[in-house]
């Protein structure tokens, strides 16, 4: 039969130590959303008040306005900065929240790259960083 243990206590009633680099991680993890977050919202920005900016290829599936792309990014942004912070304080709602809002915010840049390719992968790999350290050591920071 399985021996049952308090969170934080190894099978010999030895306090479990928290890895420097997984706590590491999150916390960047926290930042990089806290500052894509940012930008993203800034980009919705220019969106709204910039029609022009952002310039789509002809024939693309996802052929939307840059007002309609301002409002996806403006909001999407400022959640993300917000999940950012949860995350960095340790909450676990925090953690899901970021994971739901980084695979939302990977599939908008996705849809996003024939109006500004270099910054949608970029937005696209930090979306993966993140999803990757909240889902594999997001335990770690727990309040």
């Amino acid at each position: 039969m399985a021996e049952q243990t308090a969170p934080g206590y190894g099978s010999a009633g030895q306090v479990q130590e928290k890895s420097s680099w997984a706590v590491g991680f999150i916390l960047f993890a926290g930042i990089m959303m806290i500052v894509a977050g940012g930008f993203q919202a800034f980009m919705g920005l220019v969106a709204l008040f910039e029609n022009e900016f952002y310039v789509a290829t002809r024939n693309y599936l996802f052929q939307f306005d840059a007002t309609a792309w301002g409002w996806i990014h403006l909001p999407g942004g400022l959640l993300v900065v917000g999940a950012g912070f949860a995350v960095m304080a340790g909450k676990t709602w925090g953690r899901v929240i970021g994971i739901i809002l980084a695979v939302l915010s990977l599939l908008a840049n996705f849809a996003f790259i024939p109006y500004y390719p270099f910054w949608s992968l970029t937005i696209i790999a930090v979306d993966i960083f993140v999803i990757w350290a909240l889902v594999a050591h997001g335990r770690d920071v727990t309040a």
